[in-house]
């Protein structure tokens, strides 16, 4: 299925492009830096977003072929436009030592077990769960945002190997976290451009 983009959007695009070159990318991580950019306005982005072309082309298979993907909340689920979520904050409780956040992740396992994308764009502590559990994700996207927490979260992210969409600074967030993985869903198995 074709996706047909607005013109508005097609514009915001080429303002963008004006004003960052992001040419030296490869494919998909030019797609995640732009979408990611676009969906904050903030170019910083191209040099904060941390991430590895051959993970993200292992998780654009998996994508299209099918993997589920979890959002830590609702917020990130919404901004998914082109698959369903898993997202089971609804469902969790916090407890001593365990947040709503983290109970949610480890629900969410049980139902969707290993091969997932994870989206975490929201809680440092459904960050923090997810690196405890042996869930053998496609991808984690992990763009939670906030003071504490956030960049250290996603610091143990990147220390633990697994195949991840990150970055250093404090920010991230919902519309970020959402926007990178609407990058790898928009973008073609082919080679040919895509917005």
């Amino acid at each position: 299925m074709n996706r047909v983009v607005h013109p508005i959007e097609q514009e915001s695009f080429r303002r963008l492009r004006a004003r960052l070159d992001t040419s030296r990318f490869p494919p998909l991580t030019r797609a995640v830096v732009e979408r990611v950019v676009h969906s904050s306005a903030d170019l910083e982005y191209a040099t904060d977003l941390v991430m590895d072309e051959a993970e993200l082309e292992r998780a654009h298979a998996a994508l299209h072929a099918g993997a589920p993907v979890v959002a830590d909340v609702e917020m990130v689920a919404a901004g998914i436009t082109r698959r369903e979520t898993v997202c089971r904050l609804r469902d969790a409780r916090s407890g001593p030592g365990l947040t709503r956040s983290a109970h949610a992740v480890r629900l969410a396992y049980e139902e969707v077990g290993p091969g997932a994308v994870w989206v975490i764009g929201c809680a440092p502590t459904a960050l923090e769960e997810l690196l405890t559990l042996d869930a053998s994700p496609a991808l984690v996207i992990g763009l939670p945002v906030g003071f504490v927490g956030a960049a250290e979260s996603k610091a143990a992210l990147r220390e633990s190997g697994l195949p991840a969409v990150s970055n250093v600074s404090e920010k991230g967030g919902s519309a970020v976290a959402a926007a990178a993985l609407n990058a790898l869903l928009y973008h073609p198995l082919s080679t040919e451009e895509t917005l």
